[in-house]
């Protein structure tokens, strides 16, 4: 099909007695707001402290708006991948934009400077997401996909609103690219593109540009414009709004497997089949898309916005549109991961507290994982030195379906608009949402973990 909306949660499960205690962790969504303990909604519909109030928390579904931690403002600037030095693992990033440059989720791996996101069995693959956000602005990637059946290489802006413009490669049409947009999480089938005749796109690098403006977005490949929404085309009457991006966004960079067993059959045969874990496209024991280059060109915030600062975004209204955004002198960082935007300063115990389990969930996805509220329990840092490396990646333990750690369970991302909290459909197939989000909901009633 010539689109499709990852609205998925792709979930990779293993039960682990230590942590049961997800089972109780509230969830939020479609205006049901986090509890005042655990304030900051996640992109994953699931409430806690310190990451869950950093990049992805959903102001509009938390405790309060200013629950989650005001978002680095967008800069200008060329990403290039010669090591992972500007690249942080989840459980270490506290909102220090100026000390990295991606989040990452999963296994990434260097590689003759590129960054290699791997896909490794028994994982959900890599995630790549910016630390600073982009509000209107041309934004570029230049890489080479996955390639093989069930995989999905995407190069995305995506916003804590839920608004979204995509790029996305399926694995075995390796001659064309997706393209789609969305708005405020709300799914429309209509709203997909495809661009064929395009030289092998994992054989081969390409520069994909998206040029987004308050207007209108443009989507380029090595130059060449192959798409433009006008803002004007997206009024939808039954809403009363337009259906346009209009909420600062980060860049988001990701393989996965939509070819999941667990995945909806409409998920699966448009990821081209089930992945096969034996194929040739693997390196390492690992599927990869290796990245060599980003830029953020930023552009000036709208006519008429509310601008007090130049440091980071706030919302001022659940409305989610160019009119809630502030633009302030904020700050971004938390002193901890039990911090949280009402409370930037909490901290961790004394070093000599005793350590103990966390109530409280501070990395979305990693149930009982992560420092924990007295800072003692393991991380899951998986960042990787050198795809070169024989078992750099051969490991089911390697990717973005497992952590680390002996209190630690299985995770997953989502990639894209597909959280618990996401909105109900304007048209198409309800087929094509994997069926994996009915099973998430049992999976967090017996203690997995979602991503």
């Amino acid at each position: 099909m010539a689109a499709r909306l990852v609205q998925s949660l792709l979930l990779l499960a293993a039960l682990a007695p230590s942590v049961l205690s997800q089972s109780n962790a509230p969830t939020c969504g479609d205006g049901k707001l986090c509890p005042a303990d655990s304030p900051c909604c996640s992109q994953y519909g699931q409430c806690g402290v310190g990451a869950y109030c950093l990049g992805g928390c959903d102001p509009a579904n938390s405790a309060t708006l200013d629950s989650c931690v005001p978002a680095p403002i967008c800069q200008n600037k060329q990403y290039t991948f010669d090591n992972l030095d500007r690249i942080v693992s989840n459980t270490k990033y506290l909102g220090d934009a100026n000390s990295a440059d991606f989040v990452s989720s999963g296994q990434p791996l260097s590689h003759n400077g590129q960054v290699l996101l791997t896909m490794a069995e028994g994982t959900v693959g890599t995630l790549l997401a910016s630390t600073h956000y982009v509000w209107y602005g041309k934004t570029t990637a230049r890489f080479s996909s996955g390639a093989g059946a069930g995989v999905v290489t995407a190069f995305i802006l995506l916003g804590d609103s839920k608004d979204e413009i995509d790029y996305e490669i399926v694995g075995t049409e390796l001659n064309s690219v997706q393209t789609n947009f969305y708005s405020l999480g709300v799914t429309n089938y209509d709203n997909g593109g495809n661009t064929t005749g395009l030289t092998s796109v994992y054989e081969n690098m390409h520069d994909y540009e998206i040029d987004w403006t308050p207007d209108q977005i443009t989507w380029s490949i090595d130059g060449k414009v192959v798409r433009t929404l006008d803002r004007e085309d997206t009024w939808n009457a039954t809403a009363n709004r337009y259906t346009f991006p209009q909420t600062p966004c980060r860049v988001q960079l990701s393989l996965w497997p939509g070819g999941l067993p667990t995945n909806g059959k409409g998920t699966i045969d448009w990821a081209g089949g089930l992945v096969q874990w034996d194929s040739p496209y693997m390196t390492n024991g690992y599927y990869y898309a290796a990245f060599e280059e980003v830029t953020i060109e930023c552009y000036n915030p709208p006519a008429g916005s509310n601008v007090n600062g130049n440091n980071s975004y706030i919302y001022t209204d659940k409305a989610m549109t160019n009119r809630s955004v502030e633009v302030t002198n904020d700050k971004t960082v938390l002193k901890s991961l039990l911090g949280t935007g009402t409370n930037m300063s909490a901290d961790y115990p004394h070093a000599s507290a005793s350590a103990s389990a966390s109530d409280v969930e501070t990395v979305p996805g990693l149930s009982g994982a992560g420092p924990g509220t007295n800072g003692q329990r393991g991380d899951n840092d998986t960042s990787g030195d050198d795809g070169n490396s024989g078992n750099s990646g051969n490991s089911g333990n390697s990717g973005g379906g497992t952590a680390t750690g002996t209190d630690s369970a299985a995770t997953g991302f989502v990639q894209g608009n597909g959280g618990m909290n996401a909105a109900t459909h304007i048209t198409g197939n309800p087929e094509r949402v994997l069926k994996g989000s009915l099973f998430a909901v049992v999976v967090a009633i017996v203690g997995l973990c979602i991503m």
